[in-house]
């Protein structure tokens, strides 16, 4: 029997998965759980899921289910469910975690842009790619609003992950978005845009930086509300609903 937390959120927006858009949703998820160890240093693989037996960071997963079939008992044993605050990102909204105590936090869509030259609208901020620790924690300022808290660590600043900033002539950065490279896809996560920056600034110079950097390979991410359809604009579509369930909700 499906638990009223997840009927409540049932009526998710219809997308057809084909096998390829099957493959794609599996790389995506991968691919943010594959972000989602790198920034927390913590849990381990399996086939079906990544898992931390620690609390998370704030913004972050105790696990993420990398197929649809991913056993729910299995996951939940791997988390610490023994107080509020864990949280399991259901990467093909398939599980139903109600009866264990859980509720649904928030619902997404999965997006994918494929391979294509870079905006045609030249971004007006001048974006470069975060090379040195004092950078990495400007930008967490910025993404933040508040001060740093080494969230995002140097050991992201490696050749498979990518913190990209938009600067106005003084050097603020205004807008910025995150990147991590798995396999044949690139994921693109955490844009943002400072109060009165548009957020198409962020995108437009956030797909020509990683146009520049990984050249011919697809994008994906996921995406809510206003952002899934300032992302839609820019050439990503929805491929397919995730669904974030939070423990004591």
């Amino acid at each position: 029997m499906t638990s009223p937390q997840a009927r409540a959120y049932g009526r998710l927006p219809h997308v057809i998965i084909t096998p390829d858009t099957e493959e794609l949703l599996r790389s995506a998820a991968r691919n943010n759980a594959e972000w989602c160890a790198a920034v927390t240093r913590e849990g381990g693989f399996t086939e079906t899921a990544w898992a931390s037996a620690r609390r998370t960071p704030p913004y972050y997963p105790d696990a993420v289910t990398l197929t649809r079939d991913a056993p729910a008992a299995a996951l939940l044993a791997a988390v610490d469910t023994a107080g509020p605050g864990c949280s399991v990102k259901d990467s093909f909204a398939a599980l139903d975690l109600g009866p264990a105590g859980f509720g649904v936090l928030f619902e997404a869509q999965w997006i994918h842009r494929a391979p294509a030259p870079p905006p045609a609208a030249a971004p007006s901020l001048r974006w470069t790619r975060v090379a040195a620790a004092g950078e990495l924690a400007a930008w967490e300022r910025a993404w933040d609003g508040e001060e740093s808290t080494g969230l995002f660590h140097p050991g992201l600043l490696a050749p498979e992950f990518a913190f990209l900033a938009g600067r106005d002539a003084d050097g603020r950065i205004l807008a910025g978005a995150a990147a991590n490279r798995t396999g044949p896809v690139v994921g693109i996560s955490n844009v943002f845009s400072a109060p009165g920056t548009p957020p198409d600034e962020a995108w437009t110079g956030a797909l020509s930086a990683l146009a520049a950097l990984w050249p011919g390979l697809p994008l994906v991410g996921y995406e809510s509300g206003d952002d899934l359809a300032t992302a839609t604009r820019h050439g990503f579509a929805p491929i397919g609903p995730l669904r974030v369930w939070l423990h004591g909700a």
